[in-house]
């Protein structure tokens, strides 16, 4: 029996593969499973040209067997086997892929499609076995033969008696070291968890010797150990079938199987694509939002398959960060894989496919939006904050795709409205969107400011979460409508008698809000009369694009410069506090000043600002008080 050296390149070659390109060592069993899945693929391929040749799936399978005692792990299979030069080409030269060779000489023809597109996957053995031992009798062939390797010292190939046709591999699993366990693949549990982890779907049985408990006859409480074969794979996955044979059920138990979330679903999307992008994907809405979900411990992506084999837990290219929320998994024949097949080159095909997806999950939300409201509504309390927050990143680039999905609190429904539903019933003489921001409904109905927009009718959008009046910067317009806030200087609302009013009082008391402007140096720009309130004495509204509101939450970052609105103050002419003021300026400048900064102080609280000095206001209350 000769000792034969790999052809390919060095020992180092070998030692790359086994320690760098998986980056976990479970991965090995799918590998093995893979190509054994392959071997039952040739012989059905060879079946389709081949008269003499039957398949009948039933006959094929493959079966893992654990030895604890002398520590070995056999994976066999019933495929197409190996000849000696196949063995020596396909074993003995690192990165020859027996399967992708096989796969372009069949590539024309109808029917199941080749796993395994590189060599390398067979050394991954190496990773978890001392020496690996292949058995294989080819099709066709009378003599069996024995490949044997204990790594990159190289491999021998003797004849070796064999019953059957196919392949039988055992390892010899490593022993223990201090920070890794090898006993773990030589336990049925755990190479239970690894082959539904990744190899579930692989369309022929896996099976394993299963230790079961059943009890003893004649006794109540006693009990015996036997063992039964079982599958231990499904086989067909969900994806693959007809969705006229699943039920809403179906969808929601292979959701809990695959540990999507503890909660049910609120939709699920069921595609099969066959354009030019072929895939097939199950998707889910939740009903919850992920505890982690705003965390640096959430992880976005898709489970990502590849003819049925696992290839990545979470793909994150699938999903644009605004539907992150979104769940499932994702199954194509014609993606590229690198050699490791862990990791996806990124190509046309998966661009297209993630396009599709996101297309896909638009038209279900729209879907639910126009035909089950009140479902809609309950994943938008879950996940709206992530849809807005779409809107804003990346400079406003997504918001074509989700200004019709977004909604907001309404002052006329009392409920939430869409962008679309707020402008289709805009009286023809209302020029903007208005809303108003605050930490909650009821603050916001309490606002000064709203009093001008409801008394002439138009409805107002109460914006709650802090991202709310940054991502409508970004839309800055919806079918040809701005928005403008409540507290903006300039309402676009045509002046009536009492506006005039005011121009002629605010230029009669040019001097008054002078003085008082004068007292709030670097707090306000000005100090004026207002068009806005109708029973409140004071308010504050502001110039430019930064609101009140989007200063409370800037400020609030960590690590941010001030930043401060160009407030202004806002007095209420049909006030009785209008004429105490004019008074005050006429006859007690003392007295003006108190009332000025109480004034200020009010209007700091209406909008939830923080005093600068607490104590400074309770004083000048406790002033006027005696």
């Amino acid at each position: 029996m000769e000792k034969k050296q790999f052809q390919a390149e060095s020992t180092r070659l070998l030692d790359m593969m086994i320690n760098s390109i998986y980056t976990q060592k479970e991965i090995f069993l799918r590998e093995l499973i893979s190509n054994a899945s392959d071997a039952i693929d040739k012989i059905y391929y060879k079946a389709l040209t081949d008269e003499s040749l039957v398949f009948d799936k039933e006959k094929y399978f493959i079966k893992v067997s654990v030895d604890k005692e002398n520590r070995t792990l056999t994976i066999r299979d019933t495929g197409i086997g190996m000849t000696k030069d196949e063995l020596e080409n396909h074993l003995g030269v690192i990165a020859k892929s027996g399967s992708l060779s096989f796969k372009k000489e069949n590539e024309s023809k109808d029917g199941y499609n080749i796993i395994g597109q590189f060599g390398v996957g067979f050394y991954s053995a190496f990773m978890v076995a001392d020496v690996v031992t292949v058995i294989s009798k080819a099709l066709g062939s009378d003599s069996a033969y024995k490949w044997e390797s204990s790594g990159a010292d190289g491999y021998t190939i003797e004849p070796w008696e064999s019953d059957f046709v196919g392949t039988e591999i055992t390892l010899k699993i490593k022993e223990n070291a201090e920070e890794e366990s090898y006993d773990e693949y030589l336990e049925e549990y755990r190479l239970k968890a690894i082959i539904r982890k990744y190899s579930d779907f692989i369309r022929y049985p896996i099976k394993m010797d299963v230790v079961q408990q059943r009890p003893v006859e004649g006794s109540e409480n006693e009990f015996e150990e036997y063992v039964e074969e079982q599958n231990v794979n499904s086989m067909v996955p969900i994806w693959r079938k007809n969705k006229n044979e699943l039920t809403d059920e179906d969808y929601e138990q292979f959701y809990t199987s695959k540990h999507y979330g503890f909660d049910k679903p609120l939709k699920h999307i069921h595609i099969s694509a066959d354009g030019a992008a072929v895939y097939q994907a199950i998707l889910y809405i939740p009903e919850n939002i992920p505890f982690d979900y705003y965390s640096k411990e959430f992880e976005k992506g898709l489970e990502l398959y590849a003819n049925g084999v696992l290839i990545m837990n979470k793909c994150a290219d699938l999903l644009p960060d605004y539907f992150s929320f979104v769940k499932g998994m994702v199954d194509s024949e014609s993606l590229s894989l690198n050699i490791s097949r862990e990791m996806l080159q990124h190509d046309r095909q998966l661009k297209l496919i993630a396009k599709n997806i996101t297309s896909k999950i638009k038209s279900q939300l729209q879907s639910m939006l126009k035909n089950e409201r009140e479902k809609y509504e309950q994943f938008y309390k879950a996940f709206g904050r992530q849809l807005k927050f779409g809107i804003y990143s990346d400079f406003g680039t997504h918001k074509d795709v989700l200004q019709d999905l977004i909604m907001f609190y309404s002052s006329k429904d009392k409920a939430l409205v869409t962008l679309d539903e707020y402008v289709s019933r805009m009286p023809e003489d209302q020029k903007y969107i208005y809303y108003a921001s605050g930490e909650s409904i009821e603050r916001i109905d309490k606002l000064p400011q709203t009093e001008l927009v409801a008394d002439k009718g138009y409805e107002i959008l109460y914006f709650t979460e802090d991202i709310d009046e940054f991502a409508i910067k970004m839309i800055m317009n919806y079918k040809e409508k701005e928005f403008r806030s409540v507290s903006s200087s300039d309402l676009g609302i045509e002046a009536d008698e009492s506006d005039k009013e005011a121009d002629a009082e605010t230029e009669e008391s040019k001097e008054l809000f002078a003085y008082m402007a004068d007292q709030l140096a670097g707090k306000v720009t000005k100090v004026k009369a207002s068009k806005r309130l109708k029973s409140h004495p004071v308010c504050l509204s502001t110039e430019g694009e930064v609101t009140i509101e989007m200063e409370k939450i800037l400020n609030a970052m960590p690590n941010n410069p001030s930043v401060k609105a160009d407030k202004v103050l806002e007095i209420n002419l049909h006030h009785s506090v209008f004429q105490s003021l004019k008074d005050a300026f006429a006859n007690d400048k003392e007295k003006l000043s108190l009332y000025t900064n109480l004034l200020y102080s009010q209007a700091l609280l209406i909008e939830g600002l923080p005093l600068q000095d607490p104590v400074e206001f309770t004083n000048d209350i406790c002033k006027i008080m005696v």
